[in-house]
């Protein structure tokens, strides 16, 4: 008999996976369940992206190995989207590497820098697949908890408490996924102190700063963060190309070329149009974000709606593709979440999948249509 490698011990199969698999049987049993749990989103990518990808399909170079590092116009794309949107300036030769997205960057990051017995500091609540990566890398997950009592934010007292000597990452997300806090430039300039102080490379995965967000903000932006800290971004969200799996990370060069290490031994280059329509995607005007935004704003209060018929209570403040709720004190967010599933047909995320800190929260997506969310709120009359 085969056996599974040993690090499989140590994950299970995402949480998606298998409720999604649950939640398909519903359907083919006849239930008219309505999905609010995924973060994937049901807009068109541009126009002028789809053109774009469709236009490059006769280039000579279109269907042959693509380079590593992504096409230099590209990279061009990405540095120039940067200085735009956040003021960072970037090399586009070696402080800019593009990646088959952002959760790609996870893995290709860990396994640059992380050796086993290696801790990393991930947070609770946070993306699952922080803490899955760490486990398969064979590194050890060291939690810190986030709250709503401080924002969401790091407690940097609390970390200093910690034994951080083995440690050699810290992940953070902002806008933070699954609240929607959005991180202040104070926060990123007190983590890029932190990672300096104790010798700690800080990550930034920053994949929501467009979605319903006055303020978009980069680490990169804090004086000194390229030594170090890294940021990951995704036009997964921003652009509707989750399925196109084009993301990108940035830092110093010394960082991009140790990550490239590993990524030139995992992939053989991005599909030539899929670049194409990145490129296209990078350069819209703002006026993209802000009729996006128009249709996730009265999406999402469709969803506050919703959530008062659950009497939920949440933040008008939060950013993201997300609205994430505290239930009546007392209940377990499973509890509730299937109990919605079972009895009303709506699948919902409990808080507990992004960690213990999400206990007595649950969190809708803004990925579905407002006529969608009506039918929703109605099922609870």
């Amino acid at each position: 008999m085969i056996k599974s490698a040993k690090r499989l011990d140590t994950v299970q199969e995402y949480y998606f996976s298998k409720k999604l698999r649950e939640v398909r049987g519903l359907v083919a049993a006849g239930k008219p369940i309505i999905n609010m749990g995924i973060g994937s989103p049901d807009l068109q990518p541009p126009t002028k992206v789809l053109e774009a990808i469709q236009g490059s399909l006769n280039d000579v170079s279109a269907h042959k190995y693509q380079s590593y590092q992504g096409l230099p116009e590209l990279r061009n794309a990405i540095s120039n989207f940067y200085k735009h949107k956040f003021s960072v300036d970037t090399n586009p030769e070696n402080e800019v590497l593009p990646l088959m997205g952002s959760k790609e960057g996870i893995m290709h990051i860990s396994m640059a820098f992380l050796n086993e017995g290696d801790k990393v500091l991930i947070p609770n609540p946070g993306y699952p697949t922080y803490t899955s990566v760490t486990k398969l890398v064979g590194a050890e997950p060291l939690f810190y908890n986030l709250s709503d009592a401080t924002n969401w934010q790091p407690n940097f007292e609390e970390l200093e408490k910690e034994d951080l000597s083995e440690v050699k990452i810290m992940w953070v997300n902002y806008p933070h996924m699954p609240t929607g806090t959005d991180a202040t430039l104070e926060t990123f300039k007190k983590l890029v102190a932190f990672g300096k102080k104790h010798h700690i490379l800080i990550i930034n995965d920053n994949p929501y700063s467009f979605i319903l967000n006055d303020n978009p903000i980069s680490i990169l932006q804090v004086e000194g963060a390229k030594e170090i800290a890294l940021e990951l971004n995704s036009l997964s969200k921003t652009f509707n190309m989750s399925g196109w799996r084009v993301g990108m990370v940035l830092g110093n060069a010394a960082f991009i070329n140790e990550i490239l290490k590993v990524k030139s031994n995992m992939d053989s280059g991005m599909f030539y149009g899929i670049q194409k329509g990145a490129i296209e995607a990078l350069h819209l005007s703002d006026s993209w974000f802000s009729e996006q935004n128009k249709i996730y704003e009265e999406r999402r209060n469709l969803i506050w709606e919703l959530a008062d018929k659950l009497n939920a209570t949440y933040s008008k403040n939060a950013t993201g593709l997300f609205v994430w709720a505290k239930i009546t004190e007392g209940k377990k967010s499973e509890e509730v979440t299937d109990s919605i599933l079972y009895d009303k047909d709506i699948f919902i995320t409990p808080g507990t999948i992004f960690g213990s800190q999400g206990e007595g929260y649950i969190r809708f997506s803004l990925c579905v249509t407002s006529e969608i969310i009506k039918e929703a709120i109605s099922r609870f009359k």
